[in-house]
């Protein structure tokens, strides 16, 4: 099978899902839904470990990559979702060249990093696993959330192993003293979410960031955007069910007292 690291490089648009609900039956929907891979997340999803294994051996059963959204850049964290199968990691909060040095050792064997052997579901099925082979397929992508983050954008850039960049657009804006994207929108977000863009296709890295609707989505991939999250199993099971009542609501003229819930906020 062609591992996910055959098809990564800059300007090679990959569009992804994104796992919050904590349930091996949803992530293997959404597996089998065309996805170039997935995100199991650990950091605002309602999933934990034990939550989580179930969901890679589902996700696995359909051949789709999955990535986990670690809760933080232990290197504990970090190598114990990849000893459980994870293709790769997607670490919040990254602020500096050194954190991200660090999850690049936590990522890989000696002598790229200081990984501990024990790859306890990451060799099942893979013909040859090695020390090598793991440390040219695991994928890591550090998350710019934050002001100092993005201030440190270059060095971070630098670091080698760094494979990506992911956007916390909502992180970003209200870090920086902005309103989230959809709350406003405003030209000084923009700017700041292509200035991140503009970095990496300088340094060769990909870019990434989510999208809660289709036509955000496109936007984006206009914009030069090359790793791009799609609404969640959250958001698509509350868009679908919303949509669905209204088309029949709409159709039979009937009503509710109930009032409606807001929508879940993401990412």
């Amino acid at each position: 099978m062609t591992s996910l690291r055959d098809r990564w490089a800059p300007g090679s648009l990959s569009l992804g899902g994104w796992c919050a609900i904590g349930s091996p039956f949803s992530a293997e929907l959404l597996g089998r839904a065309g996805f170039d891979w997935l995100c199991v997340d650990l950091q605002h999803g309602l999933i934990g470990y034990e939550q989580m294994v179930p969901m890679l051996q589902a996700i696995a059963a359909t051949g789709t990559p999955a990535f986990v959204r670690v809760p933080d850049g232990d290197a504990g964290t970090i190598m114990k979702v990849l000893d459980a199968g994870a293709v790769g990691v997607i670490v919040p909060l990254v602020e500096s060249a050194k954190q991200a040095a660090a999850i690049v050792q936590a990522c890989r064997y000696p002598p790229l990093g200081n990984r501990s052997w024990g790859p306890i579901r990451a060799s099942l099925g893979v013909r040859g696993f090695s020390p090598q082979s793991a440390n040219r397929d695991v994928i890591c992508v550090v998350m710019i959330e934050t002001p100092t983050g993005k201030a440190n954008l270059d060095e971070i850039l630098e670091v080698p192993g760094i494979d990506a960049a992911f956007i916390g657009t909502n992180d970003l804006a209200l870090s920086s003293g902005l309103q989230p994207l959809g709350v406003g929108d405003s030209t000084a977000l923009v700017e700041l979410l292509e200035s991140v863009r503009s970095a990496c296709r300088k340094h060769g890295t990909v870019c990434g960031i989510a999208a809660n609707d289709a036509q955000t989505a496109l936007r984006w991939v206009e914009a030069g955007f090359d790793m791009l999250a799609l609404p969640s199993d959250i958001a698509l099971l509350t868009q679908g069910a919303r949509a669905s009542l209204q088309a029949v609501r709409e159709a039979t003229g009937s009503r509710t007292d109930r009032a409606e819930a807001n929508d879940p906020v993401e990412i």
